[in-house]
């Protein structure tokens, strides 16, 4: 299979510029589907059968992150009510903060507030912030810093306010 980049990421501006919420496109070697998230960001889902590993970026060849969490605050517990988990939207590559030499976005206990950016998941060469449900405090960090994820991994647990 040979996707043309060039079309792939003008079919993700068509997408993320327009009002369309799903795409598919399929042809004898390829089958591309994309669909708008609930955060408005693009999903792209191919075939597995007809996409080889050598064409998949690292960060998606790669098996799923372990979860041990880098950070835990010691009074937060996975069965606590006023735990909210954020997961990630999609497959792709875990940051921090939105440049290497920037700091995090949130530390465990900072504050947020909804809407507020968390993370980064770099898909597909995209960089997605990934942003709080709701206004809280950051009770966990799930994930490290440039490993990869996985569609409905948990990124974050934040306390309710």
């Amino acid at each position: 299979m040979n996707i043309d980049l060039k079309k792939l990421r003008s079919l993700l501006k068509v997408l993320t510029d327009g009002d369309v919420t799903e795409f598919e496109f399929e042809d004898e070697n390829t089958r591309v589907r994309l669909t708008r998230g609930p955060s408005g960001a693009p999903m792209v889902v191919a075939s597995p059968s007809m996409m080889p590993g050598s064409i998949m970026p690292a960060s998606m060849s790669a098996p799923p992150a372990s979860m041990p969490p880098e950070s835990v605050s010691p009074e937060s517990k996975a069965d606590d009510p006023n735990l909210v988990t954020v997961t990630s939207p999609f497959v792709g590559t875990f940051y921090r903060s939105p440049s290497p030499d920037a700091p995090p976005f949130v530390e465990v206990g900072s504050a947020v507030t909804e809407g507020q950016a968390l993370c980064i998941v770099e898909a597909m060469k995209l960089m997605n912030e990934i942003e709080a449900d709701q206004s809280g405090t950051v009770a966990e960090i799930l994930v490290e810093n440039g490993k990869p994820v996985e569609f409905d991994q948990p990124l974050f647990r934040l306390r309710k306010s």
